[in-house]
């Protein structure tokens, strides 16, 4: 490319652009500017021309019109390879601009303040700068456009190597970084409006995703398979994408799948929560106050799946909790917090990986969607945030629940509704006892539960994900001396089943909620 000459500059995020415009200053390019970036510039000795004088045209309507004209966007757009471009520009004093360094106005920020009006976003949407981000990125082949501000270095290197050139490579990425920069802000503006302009509608006609990457991955759940982490914008402080990882070796593709298992799972409960997740299933639950005891608890419900088990707290790590976590091998550990005693024991095992979430999901939050991606399409539902309706449970036995059953079983269901289906969860006195994940039949998913309890089933309470088809699963739990039952209900064959737990004094609780997890 030839050296720079002219360059327009007009940003909201005004960081590096001072000492960007001295270094260009010093190539002897011609700057000009609108507004706050305008009045930055001159006071700091920058000469600047006002696009204002540039166009002879002044600014007008509250700045929504001021470079939206043929100066400057034929300026932009016109081709230098092509005689009749150079023609039209001569004939209509068309100086050609071969930088653009523009960000737009800031409506993510705006949008994001809890007093944000609908005026206000609707004023902080930007149009003059995404038509010239546009028009610079379509001429990449003569024009530099630059939307990131880590950017500015990256080019002032180019033009020193290059005689205040900058070569056409790097223009081609920064045109294709441009048009992701637009195409990302019309997003927000898009999910903005229908937000507050869709209120019947449940799902939008189109489904806008602006996600920016955050990582490449070592790999994917394979080795075979690359990966990359993303972002949506604004993440809530209570999401996983927020955690800070204080210690340990890089995050995989798989740790980040079960971190997000384990942190959603202890979020369910008000009371002290540890779960520890393999393969995205819970192998281990318990509730209690001391998260020493209650780690002990979870890990014994299955030691061999706990082995490489990620974990996750809902209160902070104690020291004593912090020693025997320790003790096991444990791939990562997310919870709200660590001791700094706690934070000595784990720096004996760099290996593990500590992640601190800035904050505990709000039962106000928003829900966002859910997406499954299939072949040429995406799955698209409302997050199951729904556990269990508590006017809504139904003693269907005629033996009703003691206090403590009704207590496991609650405890059990909330569980299984983080299961993979089928799903059979057995447990007792806030403590799990058998899990039962992802079998095709749910009898199996019952007997599987029982194999993997380590301590008598007599007393304890099933939760089932979804109804039982057949009476065999209620015929295992009595076997097992399972003594109350709770599932959503709703099979042709609930009145057989409903017998047979009669037959065997169970009590049976329906939820009318259905926990499928695929």
């Amino acid at each position: 490319m030839k050296p720079i000459r002219r360059a327009l500059i007009s940003v909201s995020d005004k960081t590096g652009i001072l000492d960007f415009a001295l270094e260009l200053q010093k190539y002897g390019i011609e700057i000009l500017s609108t507004g706050g970036t305008a009045d930055l510039l001159r006071n700091a000795g920058v000469p600047v021309i006002q696009v204002s004088d540039y166009t002879g045209f002044p600014e007008m309507m509250d700045g929504r019109v001021k470079t939206l004209h043929p100066r400057v966007h034929g300026g932009i757009l016109a081709r230098r390879d092509v005689p009749a471009h150079i023609k039209a520009m001569e004939a209509h004093g068309i100086r050609p601009i071969d930088m653009v360094a523009i960000n737009l106005y800031p409506f993510e920020q705006t949008v994001a303040r809890k007093d944000c009006s609908l005026e206000d976003a609707i004023e902080n949407i930007d149009v003059g700068g995404p038509a010239m981000v546009r028009s610079a990125a379509k001429n990449s082949k003569d024009v530099v456009v630059i939307v990131n501000p880590a950017d500015y270095s990256k080019v002032l290197r180019e033009m020193k190597s290059g005689d205040g050139a900058v070569t056409l490579k790097t223009c081609r990425r920064l045109s294709r970084d441009a048009f992701a920069h637009t195409a990302r802000y019309d997003s927000l503006v898009a999910n903005y409006l229908t937000g507050k302009w869709d209120d019947d509608a449940k799902f939008p006609a189109v489904l806008n995703q602006s996600l920016d990457k955050v990582q490449e991955l070592r790999y994917g759940e394979n080795p075979h398979q690359s990966a990359a982490l993303y972002k949506e914008s604004s993440p809530a402080p209570s999401e996983i994408i927020s955690a800070q990882q204080l210690q340990g070796k890089e995050l995989s593709f798989n740790n980040f799948i079960d971190l997000n298992a384990a942190w959603e799972l202890v979020q369910e409960f008000d009371t002290g929560a540890v779960a520890i997740i393999k393969h995205t299933n819970p192998c281990g639950v318990a509730l209690g106050d001391d998260p020493c005891k209650t780690f002990v608890a979870a890990r014994e419900v299955d030691p061999a799946s706990a082995f490489g088990g990620i974990l996750g707290f809902n209160r902070t790590v104690t020291v004593q909790a912090a020693a025997e976590v320790v003790k096991n091998f444990v791939e990562a550990v997310v919870a709200p917090g660590f001791d700094s005693a706690a934070m000595k024991v784990f720096a004996t095992k760099k290996n593990i990986r500590l992640m601190q979430m800035p904050a505990m999901r709000s039962p106000a939050a928003a829900a966002k969607f859910d997406l499954k991606r299939i072949g040429g399409g995406l799955l698209v539902q409302s997050p199951d945030t729904m556990t269990y309706v508590e006017g809504q449970l139904k003693v269907v036995s005629e033996r009703k629940p003691d206090d403590r059953e009704m207590a496991d079983m609650k405890f059990a269901w909330v569980v299984a509704k983080h299961v993979k289906s089928n799903a059979i969860v057995y447990a007792k006195d806030r403590e799990i006892l058998g899990i039962g994940a992802g079998q095709m039949s749910r009898i199996d998913s019952a007997r599987v539960a029982v194999e993997k309890a380590r301590k008598p089933l007599r007393g304890a309470v099933m939760a089932s994900d979804a109804f039982f088809p057949f009476r065999d699963s209620v015929d295992e739990a009595a076997k097992n001396c399972i003594t109350a039952i709770i599932s959503p209900g709703g099979s042709i064959r609930d009145e057989e089943v409903l017998r047979v737990a009669n037959e065997h004094k169970i009590a049976m609780v329906f939820t009318g909620i259905r926990h499928f997890k695929h």
